[in-house]
């Protein structure tokens, strides 16, 4: 071991966590409650859909869920 010392900062007072607490809390509250939709597709389609959204570097989540707002979200 080479004795070396690491500054791992200020511990944080209990008023500076509820803060951090409160705006997390209030960042939650802004979103939309989200439910589960469980699908079965063929695996083929699976692998094709994984394949480009690993090269897009999105998720597969992300992109079915703006399909569907696209279908079905009448603005």
């Amino acid at each position: 071991m080479s004795g070396k010392k690491v500054d791992l900062g200020r511990k944080p007072t209990s008023s500076s966590a509820d803060a951090w607490v409160d705006r997390r809390d209030a960042a939650v509250v802004e979103r939309e409650p989200m439910k589960r939709l469980t699908i079965d597709i063929p695996e083929s389609l699976h692998r094709e859909i994984k394949a480009q959204c690993a090269m897009r570097g999105s998720k597969i989540a992300d992109e079915v869920r703006e399909l569907l707002i696209q279908k079905y979200r009448k603005s």
